[in-house]
């Protein structure tokens, strides 16, 4: 079973971070901020926890004859989603160093310009700048930057492996041939 948690989790890490550097790239450094860049970001996490499902079907129908209680395989997704993460945060991290200059402070500007464009008034404008000038601070230092970008991608890894071990239990679903 551990083999498989490696194998599948490497697989899910590689594409979701190899998905984000290449994404990035792709954007010249450019990361889009709002929606856009939340529903891409959200999807290819959705692809790549494609392999937690893949991971314990795996377990069930080779390694368990068919079966896997729902215990075992919500761990087993765990495990293939932490490695995941754990790719994504490296991947994060070997992106700014090497894509994006200013992550922190592009993500402030364009927050501060979308309640711009919505007509903040001055006071809640100096506030929302200071506190994105607060966040640029926090963000820089690894020890709020890296949980931070481990939270953003482990929840949806949670759910995925939820889903997976709630469906795969009964061994009617996608049976083996």
């Amino acid at each position: 079973m551990w083999r498989d948690i490696v194998k599948y989790g490497v697989i899910a890490g590689l594409v979701v971070g190899g998905g984000m550097y290449a994404t990035t790239w792709a954007l010249s450094g450019e990361m889009p901020h709002g929606w856009v860049g939340m529903a891409v970001g959200y999807a290819t996490m959705l692809v790549a926890f494609s392999a937690v499902f893949v991971g314990i079907k795996h377990q069930r129908d080779v390694g368990g004859g068919g079966v896997i209680k729902f215990w075992p395989a919500f761990g087993m997704g765990l495990a293939i989603s932490f490695i995941a993460a754990l790719f994504y945060v490296v991947a994060w991290e070997l992106v700014q160093a090497t894509i994006v200059d200013d992550f922190a402070g592009s993500y402030g500007a364009s927050v501060i310009a979308a309640e711009k464009a919505k007509g903040i008034d001055p006071a809640a404008l100096a506030k929302l700048t200071a506190e994105m000038e607060a966040f640029k601070t926090q963000y820089a230092d690894p020890k709020f930057r890296l949980p931070m970008t481990f939270a953003e991608i482990f929840p949806v890894g949670v759910l995925v492996s939820l889903v997976s071990a709630l469906v795969l239990r009964n061994p009617r679903v996608l049976p083996a041939r």
